[in-house]
């Protein structure tokens, strides 16, 4: 693992989806997190709230060039198509960059092999081409990694952009593990010509701990290939750290 520098937090803040979903979390505290966006060491990749504070971080943000990320299905991962898709289309209707919607883990765990797919699918379409899909998979919940590459393969089917590790909401969240087995799924789909990316997220506190995740991602796919838009790390409190290595 790299030891932290300034250089690697500056690389790490640039790829972060700084992250605020407390149910504590008001307009004052949305304003607050999205200050920490842009700073003398660079910008954030996106910052990722909860769909009613859409219109406060754009205002918050506005010619930032920071995307606004929001949350859909979150955290518990409803298997109701409709009401998932329709949540998705008015948070992009709403002025949503990027929407990160929770795959239905559980109907998935309980034998349903094709709600994820379709409910991926309609989400891709509500999302239509300009705002990004990301899919929380939950990998901790999912345990066995063959569990874990099923539901990143129809999360893949259905059209995500990228594949997220974890709420943040239970435990355990990014492991190298589940990681590994998300690497290999991305690997393939880019070998069949479709782009998809990487979000690790849950659990991710310091410095050390993101870079090790980075290089995770960069041993497999080559050196400086980590880019917003191949690689997000999903974290509230690392910021931060960040600030103090860049300092």
């Amino acid at each position: 693992m790299s030891t932290p520098n300034p250089a690697m937090a500056r690389r790490i803040l640039s790829l972060l989806d700084l992250t605020s979903l407390n149910d504590t979390d008001d307009a004052a505290a949305v304003r607050k997190l999205c200050a920490l966006a842009v700073s003398a060491a660079g910008r954030v990749a996106a910052v990722c709230i909860w769909p009613r504070f859409i219109p406060v971080a754009r205002s918050a943000l506005l010619g930032t060039g920071v995307p606004v990320a929001v949350v859909a299905n979150f955290p518990a991962g409803s298997d109701d198509i409709g009401s998932v898709a329709a949540e998705t289309a008015a948070d992009v209707a709403d002025g949503a960059d990027e929407v990160d919607v929770v795959f239905p883990y559980r109907a998935f765990l309980a034998g349903d092999v094709d709600t994820g797919v379709a409910l991926v699918r309609r989400c891709r379409e509500a999302c239509g081409s300009r705002v990004v899909l990301k899919v929380i998979l939950e990998t901790g919940q999912l345990g066995l990694a063959e569990n874990i590459r099923r539901a990143a393969d129809m999360a893949v089917a259905g059209g995500a952009q990228f594949l997220k590790t974890s709420t943040g909401k239970t435990q355990p969240g990014a492991t190298p593990q589940a990681v590994a087995v998300l690497l290999d799924v991305i690997a393939e789909a880019r070998a069949r010509g479709r782009s998809v990316g990487l979000k690790v997220s849950g659990g991710i506190r310091t410095v050390a701990e993101a870079s090790a995740l980075l290089q995770q991602y960069e041993l497999r796919f080559g050196p400086q290939s980590a880019t917003p838009a191949t690689f997000r790390i999903g974290a509230s409190t690392l910021v931060t750290e960040l600030l103090a290595w860049t300092a």
